[in-house]
């Protein structure tokens, strides 16, 4: 994914209010910035590392930049988590995921049940499709190990047991972690930020849930999905 939009450096000062991040561009100019993330962002920032950020030149924005990444002095950091998902769509139709790769249609938040899953695949030959949930993962808690998540996420609960209902209805389903950065050479899924979680995926593995760990490559020019990265459940 390149970015397409003027791209600016500056310096982190603050994240606060969730969404809002304070600025110093390398100019001088001190700006507040939208901050597509809502997770703790433990590990992906400290004030003054160096920030990317994409310029939206659109008069019905009231922030016109939007932070994209952070570098902590080895690693870019992705923490525009709104654009995981076309990350992995990218990587799907560039066969990067081989485990996604042998689908002809791929429909994006679909509806199953109460909850709405990120990627929908299947064949015409095919009877029963292939559910994929995307998880965005940004945290790191030792030397080179990245966790997921970072915080209780109920929300993560929930998709975890609407893949185990899949699998057990016939159906084939995935979840895949993107890892946005790349200081880290093994994904461990986190037991102290959310247990329940960490057994629902445990659960999930066993029943037949693939886990699939893929890690970016991060650049001023852009992000891209490139390898697996090896993991323990």
């Amino acid at each position: 994914m390149k970015f397409i939009l003027p791209v600016h450096r500056g310096i982190i000062l603050k994240r606060y209010k969730r969404f809002l991040a304070d600025i110093k561009l390398d100019g001088g100019e001190l700006i507040t910035a939208h901050l597509a993330n809502t997770g703790s962002m433990t590990s992906c920032y400290q004030p003054s590392w160096p920030a990317l950020l994409t310029y939206h030149d659109n008069p019905k924005r009231k922030l016109k930049y939007s932070l994209e990444m952070i570098h902590n002095g080895q690693s870019w950091i992705g923490v525009n988590t709104s654009r995981t998902n076309s990350l992995a769509v990218e990587a799907i139709k560039s066969n990067i995921i081989s485990e996604l790769a042998s689908y002809h249609c791929l429909k994006t938040e679909r509806q199953y049940s109460d909850s709405r899953i990120d990627l929908y695949l299947h064949d015409e030959e095919q009877e029963q499709g292939h559910w994929v949930e995307i998880k965005s993962v940004t945290l790191k808690v030792d030397d080179g190990i990245a966790t997921f998540p970072d915080a209780v996420t109920k929300r993560g609960q929930k998709h975890l047991l609407t893949l185990i209902d899949a699998v057990k209805r016939g159906y084939r389903a995935s979840l895949l972690f993107i890892v946005q950065r790349e200081d880290v050479t093994l994904f461990d899924p986190s037991r102290s930020h959310d247990m329940e979680y960490f057994k629902l995926l445990q659960s999930a593995h066993q029943i037949g849930v693939n886990i699939l760990v893929y890690q970016c490559q991060l650049s001023e020019q852009g992000i891209t999905v490139y390898s697996a990265l090896p993991y323990k459940v």
